[in-house]
């Protein structure tokens, strides 16, 4: 097994504590490099919905950020989520939600990341994630590209 880098560990966790939704939800990260990420989130009483359970919008969260610093470890650190699937297995009432993410593939663009979510402690798995992050231009604007204009008669764009 790879030796963890402690620097780069430290960094995502910079990173994570610049987050007020994960300082407000009280997650950490534990584990980050080489294509992966482990996020823990403390269970609450604030985190529960109605019947006691750990808020699926929490394993979300979880699964989301997990995801995308696993796939920063790899693409650098200014990288966007563009899309996450969580399939939910069992609910989880105590403990300590974990989720360790893992880059199944990447370019220089893109990564495609699998999470497996669960409490620390028992083996079982709660919910199983996949996601796509893409590195961000922070240079571009939130608009759509410009249109390539075709001359008709010549087959040219202009």
């Amino acid at each position: 097994m790879e030796q963890p880098d402690v620097d780069q560990l430290r960094f995502a966790q910079g990173i994570l504590a610049s987050q007020p939704f994960s300082e407000l939800i009280g997650a950490r990260i534990t584990e980050f490099g080489s294509g992966r990420a482990t996020l823990e989130v403390p269970i609450r009483d604030d985190l529960r919905q109605q019947f006691g359970f750990v808020h699926g919008g929490v394993w979300a969260y979880a699964a989301d950020n997990a995801i995308t610093f696993a796939a920063g470890s790899v693409l650098g650190p200014k990288v966007l989520t563009a899309g996450v699937a969580i399939d939910y297995l069992r609910p989880a009432r105590e403990g300590v939600l974990t989720v360790t993410a893992q880059v199944v593939h990447s370019s220089h663009r893109v990564a495609v990341c699998r999470a497996d979510l669960s409490v620390v402690g028992d083996s079982r798995l709660c919910a199983v994630a996949h996601g796509r992050v893409q590195t961000a231009d922070p240079d571009r604007r939130d608009e759509p590209p410009a249109a390539v204009l075709v001359d008709p008669g010549s087959g040219t764009s202009s």
